[in-house]
């Protein structure tokens, strides 16, 4: 039987995002100090409808972000709990709590912006998809839209490199089905 593996929430990876999503915060914000006249006269972006939006979507979604980020520093919950019977995830915004192995149909990698996340298919998404508050169900519903499934991990925010973390969750998936 494997020992369970505790991989707890890196604070300097978390901190590191929050200043990332401070810096987009602030670039919404000086988007939206440009004055008009000055957006017509400049290069390829010429409207000032479109830098506006960009602003207030820039500081609506990282605004959201940085403040995930910051009760993620408060945090002091494990990032992640690896055993024989499945693992508890507390390693984003969308954390999708306890999954058992016996609902993980299988695992799948996925690159986006060159950021690697590991996506656990269950047998029953929507089990998944209604966890949480009205932003993080949204989330899981656009996540399953998307990639037919709401449960991501990532080593974004944990003491693990994603190697690693991926070698974890692929070995101890792979004793539950040897068990099972």
């Amino acid at each position: 039987m494997l020992e369970e593996k505790v991989i707890e929430l890196s604070k300097v990876k978390i901190v590191l995002l929050v200043i990332g999503a401070l810096a987009f915060v602030g670039g919404g914000a000086w988007f939206l100090s440009l004055d008009a006249e000055f957006i017509k006269s400049q290069g390829m972006l010429r409207s000032p409808t479109l830098i506006y939006g960009l602003g207030v979507v820039s500081i609506a979604f990282f605004g959201l972000c940085g403040l995930v980020g910051i009760r993620k520093l408060l945090d002091r919950s494990p990032g992640l709990i690896v055993n024989s019977e499945g693992l508890v995830d507390n390693s984003s915004g969308v954390s999708a709590g306890f999954i058992p192995w016996s609902e993980v149909v299988g695992i799948e990698e996925f690159e986006v912006q060159k950021q690697k996340l590991i996506y656990l298919q269950v047998s029953n998404p929507n089990k998944y998809v209604n966890n949480g508050n009205v932003l993080q169900r949204m989330a899981n519903r656009a996540n399953t839209k998307l990639y037919g499934t709401p449960v991501q991990i990532s080593s974004n925010s944990l003491k693990i490199s994603y190697d690693e973390l991926l070698k974890t969750i692929n070995e101890y998936y792979s004793h539950s089905i040897k068990n099972s």
